[in-house]
C-alpha cells in the first residue's frame, strides 16, 4: 500500500524548525556579541590590565645599602654579595625532609638548621627563609641541576652587610639583621611612601648608627617589570626604574683611637666617652666587652645568642650609653662650681678633714689619717671626701639637683643613639615619685652626705659624664654630643654636615671656671694624677674616681681582696687636655679595677697622647696598661701616624 506524503504539511514544519534554529543561533550570536562587547569594550582596560599583570611582573629590586665611614673615611660597614639557598615553607611540603634531602647536595650545619628555625619563627609561611648563605659557585650547580625535585626551594642573590673589622666599634656601629613580625607591624603605621620604599626589603638596622640612621643608608628601592611564561618564569625585561643606593654617613668617629681605648681594656669591662668640647663631636665612644656584629646579620644561631645573652659580662649591654654608675670623685668639680656659681661657700674659705665626718650620729670615712686644713683647690686637688660632705649638707640635696640638672647629669643628652638612659640625679621629688611606702618617700637630710662625693643615689652614665667634663673644659658652653658629622650623597656626591643645635650657655663665670681649672690641673701635677701625667707633653686637667659597686656597712673597712671580683670598687677618671685650649675631654670607668689612677687614669693619659702627640704605646707600656700596673708611659712611644692600619693582630674581615 502506497504511503501518501503531505508534502505541504512537511514544508511548513521544515520552515518552523529552520525559523526556530535560526532565532535559537541568532539570539546565540546576539548573546556571544553581547558578551563580547562585554569584556572587549565594558570592561578592556580592567581585563586589559589583567592580562598584562598575568604576562609581566613587578619585582622590587632593593638597593645597595649605605657605607658607614669614620671621620678620616676609613670604611666601618660596607656590602657584599653572594648567594643563598631558601625555603619558602607553604610550597615546600614537609620542610624537615626538604633540609635533610638539600644537605646531600650542599653542607648543611646544625647552626644552619637552629638559625633556620629561629628565622622561621619570626617569619610567614609564604616567606622565603635561608636555610644557607654565601653559598660557593660549586653548591649553586649542584642544586640548579637538581632544582626539579625541590619545589619551594629556590637560589637567590643577596646583598650582605659586613662589618670589617668584626668587634671594633660594635655598640656605636650596631648591625643589622632580618625584619621580625614585631617590626613589620610597626611598619604599616609608616607613611604610604615609606612601606612602598621597604617592599622586597629583608633587612633593617637594628641597633647603633645602623638603626639611628635606618632611612638615610636605606636608599629608594626600584623596579622591574619582567615579562613571564605561564609557569611564572621570567622571560625578558621589559622595563626598570633603577634603584637609588642609601646615603654614605660619615661619623665623628675616630676608629683609630677607639681601637686604641678597646686594646687598653683588654678582658676588662668598663666604658669610654671622648670628645671634642669645641664642637660635641663624639671621638671615641667605647663598651666593653663588645661583640661581632656580623654574628647578627644572617641570623643569630640559639647557641651563640646564648652565649652573649647569658653572659655574666653582658656584652650586648652598650655601658657608655646604658650602663649607670655613681660618678664618684669625679663629681667633685662639679660641686665645688655649684658651691661657686650659688655663693655657697668661698674658694678660700678652710675646712679640716681630719679623715672622716660626722653627721647625724653616722660617720663617713674620708682619707685615712686625714687631710688637714683645706681650701677648695686642695680639697679638689686631694681629692678630700671631708671637704664635699659638709659642701653638700650645706647644699641641701634640692639645690644640688637644680645645678646639676643642666649640666646633663640624670639627662638625656640627645645623642643621635636610640636607647639612651636618663640615669639617676636624686631630689626630694625624685624620692617621693619613686617609692610607694611612706617612710621611703620622705628624704632624710643623712642622705645628702655622699652625694657630695658622688655616692648615695648618684647614677649616671660615662656619656652623661664626659659631655659634663666637655661642658667645664668649654668654660660652661654644653654642645649636644653627636656621632654623625655629615651625609654623603651617593648620586651626587655632595656632602652635608649634619646640622647642630646651638651651645647651652650655663652661664658660669670666668674667675669661677679658672678656680675648678687650676684645681684639676693640680691633680695632674701634684695631686692623685701626678706619676701618670708626668713627662707629658701637654698641660691637663683631670680628677680621679673609685666608686662602689656595692655598700660596706658603717665602719667596715674596704678590702678588695676579700669581696668578690664583680663586688669590687670600680676605677673613675674624667679629664680635658690640653688645660688651657681643651681639644679632647673624656671620661672612663674600668669596673672593678679599684682605684682611679691606677687603672683609669693611664688609659686617659695613652688616648690623650695620641690625640694630641700622635704617640701610640709599645707593646711593653700596652701590656702594663691592660694590668692595671701603669703610670707614665713605658720605654719609648710608637708614631701614631706611621702604625700600619689595620693592626696586624686583627686584620679586616674579608666578604667571600
Amino acid at each position: 500500500m502506497t504511503e501518501i506524503r503531505n508534502v505541504a504539511a512537511e514544508l511548513v514544519r521544515f520552515k518552523r524548525r529552520v525559523l526556530v534554529i535560526a532565532l535559537v543561533v541568532v539570539g546565540a550570536f546576539a548573546l556571544l556579541g553581547t558578551r563580547l562587547f562585554y569584556l572587549q569594550v565594558t570592561r578592556h582596560e580592567d581585563l586589559a590590565e589583567q592580562a598584562e599583570s598575568n604576562r609581566t611582573a613587578v619585582v622590587p629590586v632593593v638597593p645597595n645599602r649605605g657605607l658607614i665611614l669614620d671621620r678620616n673615611g676609613i670604611t666601618l660597614a660596607s656590602n657584599y654579595s653572594a648567594y643563598t639557598l631558601e625555603i619558602t615553607p607553604s610550597k615546600a611540603g614537609d620542610v624537615e625532609d626538604t633540609i635533610d634531602q638539600l644537605a646531600q647536595l650542599v653542607d648543611i650545619q646544625q647552626r644552619d638548621r637552629r638559625r633556620f628555625k629561629r628565622l622561621r619563627e619570626d617569619s610567614r609561611s609564604f616567606d622565603s627563609v635561608p636555610i644557607r648563605t654565601r653559598l660557593t659557585d660549586e653548591e649553586v650547580a649542584r642544586f640548579a641541576a637538581q632544582r626539579y625535585r625541590f619545589p619551594g626551594v629556590e637560589i637567590k642573590a643577596r646583598l650582605f652587610r659586613n662589618y670589617p673589622f668584626g668587634e671594633l666599634g660594635s655598640h656605636v656601629l650596631g648591625y643589622i639583621g632580618r625584619i621580625n613580625q614585631r617590626e613589620k607591624a610597626a611598619m604599616e603605621d609608616w607613611e604610604e611612601e615609606d612601606q612602598a620604599n621597604y617592599k622586597g626589603t629583608d633587612y633593617i638596622g637594628k641597633l647603633g648608627v645602623e638603626q639611628s640612621y635606618e632611612k638615610v643608608l636605606h636608599g629608594q628601592t626600584g623596579v622591574e617589570q619582567m615579562e613571564t611564561s605561564a609557569g611564572g618564569r621570567a622571560v625578558r625585561k621589559l622595563g626598570s626604574h633603577p634603584a637609588t643606593p642609601g646615603n654614605t654617613v660619615m661619623l665623628t668617629l675616630d676608629i683609630k683611637l677607639q681601637r686604641l681605648i678597646e686594646d687598653m681594656f683588654g678582658e676588662r669591662r668598663g666604658a669610654m666617652v671622648a670628645i671634642d668640647p669645641r664642637t660635641g663631636e663624639v671621638l671615641a665612644f667605647v663598651s666593653k666587652p663588645t661583640f661581632d656584629p656580623n654574628l647578627f646579620v644572617e641570623g643569630i644561631d640559639s647557641e651563640s645568642w646564648a652565649a652573649l645573652n647569658e653572659s655574666i659580662d653582658k656584652p650586648l649591654l652598650n655601658r657608655a650609653l646604658r650602663g649607670t654608675y655613681p660618678p664618684g670623685s669625679t663629681y667633685k668639680p662639679f660641686m665645688a662650681m655649684a658651691a661657686l656659681q650659688l655663693g655657697k661657700r668661698s674658694p678660700s674659705a678652710i675646712v679640716n678633714d681630719p679623715g672622716f665626718y660626722t653627721y647625724g650620729g653616722h660617720t663617713f670615712r674620708s682619707h685615712e689619717g686625714g687631710l688637714g686644713a683645706l681650701d677648695m683647690h686642695r680639697a679638689i686637688q686631694y681629692s678630700s671626701n671631708t671637704y664635699f660632705y659638709s659642701l653638700a649638707v650645706d647644699m641641701g640635696v634640692d639645690a644640688i639637683h637644680d645645678f646639676m640638672k643642666p649640666i646633663g647629669f640624670g639627662q638625656l643628652t640627645g645623642i643621635d643613639l636610640g636607647g639612651e638612659v636618663r640615669g639617676t640625679l636624686p631630689s626630694t621629688e625624685w624620692k617621693r615619685n619613686t617609692y610607694k611606702r611612706a617612710e621611703m618617700k620622705r628624704w632624710y637630710s643623712g642622705e645628702t652626705v655622699s652625694l657630695g662625693i658622688g655616692q648615695g643615689y648618684n647614677n649616671f652614665t660615662m656619656l652623661q659624664l664626659a659631655v659634663a667634663e666637655a661642658t667645664l673644659a668649654n668654660g660652661g658652653l654644653k654642645h649636644r654630643p653627636h656621632l654623625v658629622r655629615a651625609i654623603k650623597d651617593t648620586v651626587s656626591g655632595k656632602v652635608e654636615l649634619v646640622p647642630q643645635p646651638p651651645a647651652d650657655d650655663l652661664g658660669w663665670l670666668p674667675k669661677n671656671v679658672d678656680i675648678v681649672r687650676s684645681a684639676l690641673v693640680a691633680v695632674n701635677k701634684g695631686g692623685t694624677g701626678t706619676r701618670v701625667f708626668a713627662g707629658a707633653g701637654y698641660s691637663s686637667a683631670g680628677k680621679t674616681g673609685t666608686a662602689q659597686a656595692v655598700s660596706l656597712g658603717q665602719g667596715v673597712k674596704y678590702n678588695a681582696k676579700a669581696l668578690e671580683e664583680h663586688q669590687r670598687d670600680h676605677s673613675l677618671f674624667a679629664a680635658f687636655a690640653p688645660a688651657e685650649d681643651p681639644k679632647i675631654a673624656i671620661a672612663v670607668i674600668v669596673e672593678n679595677a679599684g682605684f682611679g689612677a691606677a687603672a683609669a687614669a693611664p688609659m686617659v693619659r695613652r688616648a690623650f697622647d695620641y690625640w694630641l702627640m700622635d704617640q701610640y704605646p709599645n707593646e711593653q707600656d700596652m701590656a702594663a696598661v691592660r694590668q692595671g700596673k701603669a703610670a707614665a708611659p713605658i720605654g719609648k712611644p710608637l708614631v701614631a701616624s706611621e702604625m700600619p692600619w689595620p693592626p696586624a693582630s686583627s686584620s679586616p674581615s674579608t666578604a667571600p
